[in-house]
């Protein structure tokens, strides 16, 4: 009885998560893209059809985060994005030290508590910090002429600068976001997770 308790299957990832998961990574996939050859760095769609799709998966993508933000606050989720300095130490020797040589994860992810100290404080600033201002920064780009008739802003080269270091940003934590979803018991463990919803814990 203790063994079947302590391999239970459980619903982690709700199903507005995953699609939201998947979702916002096919946008972001193509954002980069078309935002790099819209910098110049490749060519792809060509110039003019990068832009308009950046454009159109910029305003989706928009629309999407409004839906997440929305689905956060309203189902309480986002207590699952408070800090917390329990168990963080145990937590940074494991990703410096214990994934190295076999030790199990320190936390256990349960429907009430999926992330760990480091990923509750990584989230926070993704979620509620550099996915708002590339959003904020975007729409700004976009509707530059209008404020700027309005006397909003006169200037774009700040906004700009700031679009394109978040981009960055984010693109760097989608590196470490792939990196880190190899450190399950298999490698496909999370990848199944964010499919399914399911966990084994």
């Amino acid at each position: 009885m203790k063994n079947k308790e302590m391999n239970k299957v459980v619903v982690i990832f709700k199903r507005f998560e995953r699609f939201w998961h998947w979702g916002q990574a096919a946008l972001v996939l193509l954002l980069i893209l078309t935002g790099l050859e819209a910098h110049g760095l490749f060519t792809l769609f060509g110039f003019g059809s990068a832009i308009e799709l950046h454009n159109i998966a910029g305003f989706i993508w928009a629309g999407l985060i409004v839906l997440i933000f929305t689905w956060i606050f309203t189902t309480g989720e986002w207590r699952q994005y408070t800090p917390s300095l329990k168990n963080v130490d145990s937590t940074l020797r494991f990703y410096l030290y214990g994934v190295f040589v076999g030790e199990k994860h320190p936390h256990h992810m349960t429907p009430e508590n999926k992330f760990n100290p480091l990923q509750r404080l990584g989230y926070l600033v993704i979620i509620f910090g550099l996915l708002p201002l590339q959003v904020i920064t975007g729409i700004c780009f976009y509707f530059f002429p209008e404020l700027r008739a309005y006397g909003v802003i006169n200037q774009i080269d700040l906004i700009a600068i700031l679009h394109t270091v978040n981009a960055y940003a984010l693109l760097s934590f989608l590196v470490i976001h792939l990196y880190m979803i190899t450190f399950g018991e298999k490698l496909s463990s999370h990848i199944r997770a964010m499919i399914t919803g399911k966990e084994q814990i």
